[in-house]
């Protein structure tokens, strides 16, 4: 198929759950289902690249593997984070305590997947983080039942930094999310610039949702820098991005470094203002025939291509299935052995390891917003500028202070 028409026109399918059929356990699978839990910004700031495409991307999982597991049916549930770690957690619990949901996967806002993975410890039960950047999933915080599966703020800040600076960027201000993980995303980057010898002029911190950043926007032009550092992410990285524009930052010579982009945010923005960005990602739909099928394949389904979370999310249910099916039971502690031992290779992933520390180590892409006439259809805006390898991607296991590293 030409790619120019790949993903245009995909009508969309109606959703259905995999959903038990059979209560009858056989031999180590408890209560007869294997039971997974999508818990994920559905309603906020993060929905339009997390949201229903995560759920979407589970259960194409699930129906992937025949809807069964060692003849035991798969069960996909899900629910609204809301951004808030008190609901998170709740929701979390009353899954664990009372509905009897064996992994949690997704987990986009950092402070809740911190907390949610710190219950799952507690629980002994399997959390996999999808779509949270918070580095401390790793660090101070790591547990033995935790995966930070998809990408985090080292590689994002370590990739993109760089970048920026072999563009002139020498000059910094950082627009941050006020939360765990914008607070994380603008300390791996401000580590990466003072590195390097470059010099940070200052920054200022949003609350979550924020709509108007004149005020922030004012700052960072009158500190003298010419590299604006958006700690941000979803709606609010598109708002910042695009009042950057509006208040003439960007004619000035400040360029947006997106510390935190995905191809959903560079449709919302357009490539006028996008055009020449760069930032880093774990996935993009048109890198492969095989990235291509599966976008395909999706789109059907939910009505676009998938996120860097939504295709990873596949892998990641189909990684834990693969480990309860080798595993012959849905028990924590030999799954989370087989999905350690287990190389991970998908359409997104080529020989991806699970460290110690629950690290994923995958190869990571430094990415580029097309200019507008090299654009071969709606969702054919970005290019591969850059492949950075695993194990130059990710912070060294020995600097991130896991206590399960002796």
């Amino acid at each position: 198929m030409n790619r120019r028409h790949l993903l245009a026109g995909a009508a969309a399918l109606p959703l259905a759950a995999v959903r038990p059929v059979d209560g009858h356990a056989q031999s180590g699978i408890s209560d007869g289902v294997v039971k997974i839990g999508v818990l994920d910004d559905m309603s906020g700031v993060f929905a339009d690249q997390q949201g229903m495409g995560d759920v979407v991307a589970a259960r194409m999982a699930a129906e992937d593997f025949g809807g069964k597991v060692n003849s035991m049916p798969i069960e996909v549930v899900f629910g609204d984070l809301q951004n808030r770690p008190d609901v998170g957690l709740s929701i979390a619990r009353r899954w664990y305590d009372q509905e009897r949901v064996d992994a949690i996967f997704g987990l986009g806002n950092s402070a809740v997947a911190l907390a949610v993975q710190n219950l799952s410890r507690e629980k002994q039960k399997i959390d996999v983080v999808v779509a949270a950047g918070t580095t401390d999933l790793t660090g101070k915080d790591c547990s033995p039942y935790g995966v930070h599966w998809t990408y985090d703020n080292y590689a994002l800040s370590r990739g993109t930094v760089g970048a920026v600076m072999r563009n002139g960027g020498n000059r910094w201000y950082f627009i941050t999310s006020d939360y765990a993980f914008g607070h994380s995303l603008e300390a791996n980057a401000v580590a990466v610039i003072r590195q390097l010898g470059r010099q940070v002029a200052g920054s200022s911190r949003a609350p979550l949702g924020e709509t108007d950043y004149s005020s922030h926007l004012v700052r960072a032009a009158q500190s003298g820098a010419n590299v604006v550092g958006i700690a941000a992410a979803g709606t609010d990285f598109i708002n910042i991005v695009k009042q950057m524009g509006e208040f003439g930052l960007t004619r000035r010579g400040i360029q947006p470094a997106a510390l935190l982009c995905l191809l959903t945010n560079i449709k919302a923005i357009g490539l006028d203002t996008a055009q020449g960005m760069v930032f880093t990602e774990a996935y993009y739909w048109d890198q492969s025939d095989a990235t291509r099928a599966f976008a395909q394949r999706f789109q059907a389904i939910h009505g676009r291509p998938p996120t860097m979370f939504q295709a990873s999310m596949w892998g990641a249910v189909t990684h834990y299935l693969k480990a309860v099916q080798a595993a012959g039971t849905d028990a924590t502690e030999p799954v989370m052995a087989k999905m350690r031992e287990t190389p991970i290779n998908d359409f997104m992933t080529t020989n991806g390891t699970i460290r110690a520390d629950g690290r994923v180590i995958r190869d990571m892409y430094l990415m580029r917003a097309k200019a507008p006439r090299a654009a071969l259809g709606e969702w054919d805006l970005l290019e591969v500028a850059q492949t950075i390898p695993g194990n130059e991607a990710f912070r060294p296991l020995a600097e991130g202070g896991c206590p399960l590293i002796r």
